[in-house]
């Protein structure tokens, strides 16, 4: 994964070169290279997309709910086995 300053400086000296050029390229071709070339940097970043990370989010939620469910039986249980220690 590269550091944020390395891909904003890989991804600026490529726009440069993008923009540089001496004939006048159409900006529809413009605008495809410069998303090609966000899309290739982006990459880089090891990124997730935003479903990715949404239903990843509802596996937590689900876990901790779980998890906080068992952590009350636990209690309960320790509680039933040693009675003297609840009080």
């Amino acid at each position: 994964m590269l550091a944020p300053k390395a891909f904003l400086d890989a991804l600026s000296d490529q726009a440069s070169r993008l923009f540089s050029g001496d004939t006048a390229q159409p900006r529809s071709e413009l605008e495809s290279q410069f998303k090609a070339l966000l899309q290739s940097g982006f990459s880089k970043l090891e990124l997730v997309s935003r479903e990715e990370f949404d239903s990843q989010m509802v596996v937590l939620a689900r876990t901790r709910a779980r998890l906080e469910a068992l952590e009350a039986k636990v209690e309960e249980m320790e509680a039933r086995l040693n009675p003297a220690a609840a009080e």
